[in-house]
């Protein structure tokens, strides 16, 4: 999993978390649920045109909003398979770790189109722009990050550790 490829979704700056995913369907945790509604508002055609294996490219602060867990679970679970930005909101940040959902800071994000192939190493730090052979650098997500994407998130990775110890 330290290359992921995927076809671009673009959106700009500041998708907040209800955009992500709308608070109207909050009253479930199920992720196939949430995954039906991701991006709904942003573009209620998203779901339908979306494959598994996507990439979503984005302005700056994505993630902005409610602290919601939702955001990344629902992202994940419609099969993002990562996010790229500008920047990101720093509980966004974190619950997407936590969550499992791979994302990259990207100062030149604006410069991907949609319907780009992108590949982005997580260890050398790079993103490659396949139909214009463009690359970008970005700092490598450091080895624990790495770690907590593998296992899938924080929970899987904490049990992971905990069966290691009773092994």
């Amino acid at each position: 999993m330290n290359v992921i490829t995927g076809k671009v979704w673009k959106f700009g700056d500041n998708i907040d978390t209800d955009l992500i995913i709308a608070a109207r369907y909050l009253n479930t945790s199920d992720p196939h649920e949430l995954a039906k509604h991701v991006m709904e508002d942003a573009d209620p055609e998203f779901v339908k045109k979306l494959q598994p294996g996507d990439i979503i490219v984005a302005g700056e602060n994505f993630g902005c909003g409610s602290s919601r867990e939702h955001a990344p679970i629902a992202l994940k679970a419609a099969g993002v398979a990562a996010v790229v930005a500008k920047s990101f909101a720093r509980i966004f940040y974190r619950n997407a770790f936590n969550m499992g959902l791979p994302i990259f800071e990207l100062p030149e994000a604006d410069k991907i189109n949609e319907g780009d192939l992108i590949s982005i190493d997580m260890e050398s730090g790079v993103i490659k722009d396949l139909n214009k052979h463009n690359e970008y650098k970005f700092t490598p997500i450091p080895p624990f990050m790495q770690e907590l994407l593998a296992c899938g998130g924080l929970i899987n990775y904490a049990k992971a550790k905990i069966l290691e110890e009773n092994a």
